[in-house]
């Protein structure tokens, strides 16, 4: 009998995904609900608070981009993982998935295996490195509750960009390489290019509303306060 990973909603308009993703994932020894449209995900995430969520992108009803979007405005629901599947391979659409908050994207068709292998990677990650309060001038970082204060100010970020700030911040000044980030942020599991960090980056200053991290052309980034 498979040990109890934790609870993942997989939400897709097609019963065949639905079955396959419930039964592997399953055997994963995750909790899997699932829901056939976007408005069944936003009810269900509601209803049992899901560690991941599987989203399909194109379903009845309210697009994956909308739920993403919907989820990422409130506050209950910013420490969920977000994580597209789906068969739109292009990549504007991926830009646009990043923007709404999500984690990852990933492209069907997917081997089970992998895609197994891709939420283990993510459940091992969750919770890592628990480490003391960081502050850097007036911007404050507590990685255990995955809060972030600037100037009094509670600031809501979507993990990955949570993620990002804290690598960079921990040590500013320090320019991190691209591949580097990529492999502590985001894990060698998952393929994602290098446009993604240039979109969370963008979030980052967004919400901040401070140019704090600067882009090193061609080697990679770095925090300056």
């Amino acid at each position: 009998m498979s040990v109890y990973k934790g609870k993942i909603l997989v939400a897709d308009d097609e019963p065949d995904i639905l079955e396959i993703l419930n039964y592997n994932l399953s055997n994963e020894g995750y909790e899997v609900t699932t829901a056939k449209n976007g408005d069944e995900a936003i009810a269900l995430t509601k209803k049992v608070m899901p560690d991941v969520i599987l989203l399909d992108i194109m379903m009845p009803g309210k697009s994956g981009l909308e739920v993403c979007n919907i989820l990422r405005a409130n506050q209950q629901y910013k420490d969920i993982i977000i994580i597209f599947l789906t068969a739109l391979n292009d990549e504007a659409i991926e830009l646009k998935g990043f923007d709404s908050g999500a984690d990852d994207y990933i492209t069907k068709p997917v081997s089970p295996k992998v895609l197994s292998s891709k939420i283990n990677a993510v459940f091992k990650r969750i919770g890592k490195d628990s480490t003391p309060q960081l502050s850097v001038g007036d911007l404050v970082i507590d990685r255990d509750k995955y809060n972030v204060i600037y100037k009094g100010q509670e600031i809501i970020l979507a993990r990955k960009e949570f993620e990002l700030l804290a690598l960079l911040a921990g040590k500013p000044g320090r320019v991190f390489l691209r591949n580097e980030i990529l492999s502590r942020v985001w894990g060698e599991e998952v393929i994602v290019g290098d446009r993604t960090i240039d979109v969370h980056v963008r979030k980052i200053r967004q919400k901040l509303g401070v140019d704090c991290i600067t882009t090193v052309k061609g080697v990679g980034y770095k925090f300056e306060l």
